[in-house]
């Protein structure tokens, strides 16, 4: 079989699997589709304990109202369900997930909204399609042709994409800048030990911080960086910041991460003239 032939039978197969995909969404078929979202409540919040693993999520008490047949139902994840709550207060509403008739298999999560039509793995497909026609026709006209074939959509891609990411940097920074503060503590220190398939093992090490806001509402969070020493760092006394609008939005070290902000801003443009650049050489070289 030569090289066209590899190429038809790749686009082949990867197209049938887009199509496929494409059918059951259409057909309200796909997994996602077949996914029932229900808004529930939290109604009670427990501290994680000291040294548990970070996978388990902050363990709470959740209520919610199945859409079809409006039956109520009180779950608790306790670290064997999927999914984690990081942040969590009473009365904070999250996202509960579930195949349809079965709501006791959920999965909490603090997207309230829906897992979307489930084309994720068909545009998949297709982009492998393309690849694989990209690479064929890069092997036999040079390699231009793979600057422009993969550097042009990359391009499009991006400065489809660039306003609204900038848009979502310039929010979050504004957000840091209107941040209330409120003294905290260090509740629990969480880790994780892993071993990679050399031996070598690493530690996963997570704060819990517990503080409550100008508001009044306790809040019980993850806080992943911003704290010195954080493996010691149990029952240490610090300093939080949260937009009084949504107390997810917290931080220990509001300077750092507006810099880090500013800097996903930066990238995000260097990206899209680097890919741009790389698809202009392409298509003057071809």
């Amino acid at each position: 079989m030569g090289l066209h032939g590899y190429l038809a039978l790749w686009c082949g197969v990867f197209g049938a699997l887009a199509l496929i995909g494409y059918g059951r969404s259409l057909a309200g078929r796909t997994r996602a589709q077949r996914t029932v979202t229900a808004v529930g409540r939290i109604e009670r919040v427990r501290e994680p304990r000291h040294g548990s693993s970070p996978s388990d999520g902050i363990p709470v008490v959740v209520t919610f109202h199945d859409p079809d047949t409006g039956e109520e139902f009180t779950v608790t994840d306790d670290g064997e369900c999927a999914g984690r709550i990081t942040t969590a207060w009473t009365g904070r509403e999250i996202g509960v997930r579930y195949p349809r008739g079965r709501p006791h298999a959920y999965r909490l999560t603090t997207d309230p909204d829906g897992p979307g039509r489930g084309l994720g793995w068909p545009n998949f497909a297709v982009f492998l399609v393309y690849a694989g026609a990209v690479v064929v026709t890069a092997i036999e006209r040079g390699w231009p042709w793979a600057l422009f074939g993969f550097g042009g959509p990359w391009a499009v891609s991006g400065a489809y994409h660039l306003p609204g990411n900038l848009r979502r940097a310039r929010r979050r920074i504004d957000t840091l800048e209107s941040l209330s503060t409120v003294p905290g503590r260090v509740v629990a220190v969480l880790r994780r030990v892993s071993t990679d398939d050399d031996g070598h093992t690493s530690t996963t090490v997570v704060p819990v911080v517990s503080f409550t806001t100008r508001e009044g509402v306790a809040v019980t969070a993850y806080c992943e960086t911003g704290l010195p020493d954080p493996a010691g760092s149990y029952g240490r006394d610090v300093t939080i910041r949260y937009a009084p609008d949504d107390p997810a939005v917290l931080t220990l070290d509001a300077e750092a991460e507006r810099r880090g902000w500013w800097w996903e801003m930066v990238l995000n443009v260097l990206t899209l003239i680097v890919v741009s650049a790389t698809a202009v050489v392409g298509a003057v070289l071809v």
